[in-house]
């Protein structure tokens, strides 16, 4: 009896003769109920504006961690670049104010050494910027939120450009704070211009770019933060060692001056060189900018393509 009473309650409103036919009509309803949801979007670009801002809150929220982020570079610049104060050491040789300007323009491509060094403190803040971009990735990971992002309708490579545009943001704020600070310390500002400015902060933009790409990937794979340190260290010292930033090509070995000219950070801090200070440049402007850019279109290609194989919960 309690059966038959629960076949006439779901038939009360339906044909009681035929229990088919109430439940074919059961299963349309619920079929367009589900269509009538909305859609996922599938947009490459969902969800990217969201990872990248969430990351950056956890940096414009700890002005400790900014101020941490911005004592090495500024460091070097206040000991270091004023330590090696070359000048001292040409005018002690006798020679002449004319001399020494002209010794010090064919070394390093300006008469001044602190402003030599103050462009390349700007790859150098972004090289150690874009390197930790990969640490987000393993503690994302190590956390728990990275399976989280995997199981939404975001996809992986809006998960790997979030990443990198979080650092390409800090480094560029960064590297603006850097300026400032190298300029009231005495850097040379008699060449800057809007243009050369906004060239200068487009070639750091496209270094920091490629560079969170390749720290990126590295870390695509990885849970462990130690191995991602170490690996940060075995790349960032060659980088910026093995680049024009702190000291010129001319003074380096050959096999040396070798391994600069197949450093991107090396045609970075050229270009930004001649843009700011008017340095005479080891390249053209041009072969500059095509290197910096073919570098961020690659790596950020190979970051996105490797997240579809790579990134996994």
């Amino acid at each position: 009896m309690g059966e038959d009473t629960r076949n006439t309650g779901i038939q009360a409103s339906k044909n009681p003769e035929d229990p088919t036919e109430t439940t074919e009509q059961v299963l349309v309803e619920e079929e367009q109920k589900f269509r009538a949801a909305p859609k996922l979007s599938k947009s490459p670009f969902h969800g990217l504006w969201a990872l990248t801002n969430r990351d950056l809150r956890k940096w414009y929220t700890n002005p400790i961690q900014l101020f941490i982020s911005l004592i090495q570079p500024i460091v070097w610049l206040g000991l270091f670049g004023k330590a090696l104060n070359f000048a001292s050491f040409i005018t002690g040789s006798g020679a002449s104010t004319a001399q020494m300007d002209m010794i010090l323009k064919n070394f390093f491509g300006t008469t001044s050494y602190f402003s030599f060094l103050s462009c390349g403190m700007l790859a150098f803040i972004v090289l150690f910027t874009s390197a930790f971009s990969g640490m987000s990735v393993v503690f994302d990971r190590r956390f728990g939120f990275l399976n989280k992002a995997l199981s939404t309708p975001v996809a992986r490579g809006s998960i790997v450009m979030a990443k990198i545009l979080q650092s390409v943001g800090r480094s560029l704020i960064q590297a603006a704070i850097v300026l400032v600070v190298a300029v009231a310390l005495g850097m040379d500002a008699s060449h800057f211009t809007p243009q050369g400015i906004a060239g200068a902060f487009l070639i750091i933009f496209l270094m920091a770019a490629g560079l969170s790409a390749l720290f990126t990937v590295l870390a695509l794979r990885s849970a462990d933060w130690q191995t991602q340190m170490a690996i940060i260290n075995l790349l960032n010292l060659p980088l910026l060692f093995a680049s024009n930033a702190l000291f010129p090509v001319k003074i380096m070995p050959t096999w040396l001056q070798d391994v600069v000219k197949v450093n991107p950070v090396s045609y970075a801090v050229d270009g930004i060189r001649q843009l700011l200070i008017g340095a005479t440049g080891m390249n053209s402007l041009l072969l500059d900018f095509a290197v910096v850019i073919g570098f961020a279109v690659i790596l950020s290609a190979v970051g996105i393509v490797l997240s579809w194989r790579f990134l996994s919960k």
